[in-house]
């Protein structure tokens, strides 16, 4: 292999960082090849953030948090909660860490986690938030909507983004597992959803 290439290979090894503003809160990213948008807010998160409603003192919880920009955005948008963010992939329970410490961010952490698999069972949520991976599979998916339900505390908020594919699909099992059911918008690609305890 040539120097050059070594080279190369060395700088995207590197972090990488960018900085952007969600919900008023600007907001400073580390990430690394191999985790979900890497380089910028993916266009899903940023209409979710724009659509969903958070109290000052919600205890948060964000599913699948990747390296951060949803978990870390409730955390300031709650600080008197606690957010908590999981994520099966141990890199983007490394990097949410590291960004919330980058950022100041006290009231944040992450841990690993395959949905709800390995939280707590007496933690109880305000708030729990995910953009949904377009192929988490139906299981996965049933697994993870019934366990928020039950760590929902009394009129805690369900928020999901999801690709427009995935709509009555949604649809049907929030209204199926909740009993209620609520489109917050539709963009282009991508739909928030809300189901109420």
């Amino acid at each position: 292999m040539s120097y050059l290439d070594q080279n190369h290979l060395n700088e995207l090894r590197k972090d990488i960082k960018f900085s952007e503003t969600l919900s008023g809160h600007p907001l400073n990213y580390h990430s690394t090849w191999g985790l979900f948008s890497p380089r910028e807010i993916d266009e899903g998160t940023r209409l979710f953030l724009k659509h969903i409603k958070v109290n000052p003192d919600d205890d948060c919880f964000d599913l699948g948090c990747g390296y951060g920009p949803i978990g870390l955005t409730l955390a300031k948008l709650a600080p008197q909660g606690q957010t908590l963010m999981v994520d099966k992939d141990f890199m983007a329970v490394d990097f949410s860490n590291k960004n919330a410490q980058i950022n100041h961010i006290n009231n944040a952490q992450a841990m690993l986690s395959n949905g709800f698999q390995h939280i707590d069972r007496a933690q109880q949520f305000d708030l729990i938030a995910s953009n949904v991976p377009a192929k988490v599979g139906k299981e996965m998916m049933s697994l993870m909507l019934h366990d928020a339900r039950q760590r929902l505390r009394p009129e805690g908020r369900l928020y999901l983004v999801t690709i427009n594919g995935l709509r009555q699909y949604m649809k049907r099992n929030l209204n199926d597992i909740f009993g209620n059911y609520k489109k917050l918008k539709q963009g282009a690609k991508y739909t928030v959803h809300l189901a109420l305890k």
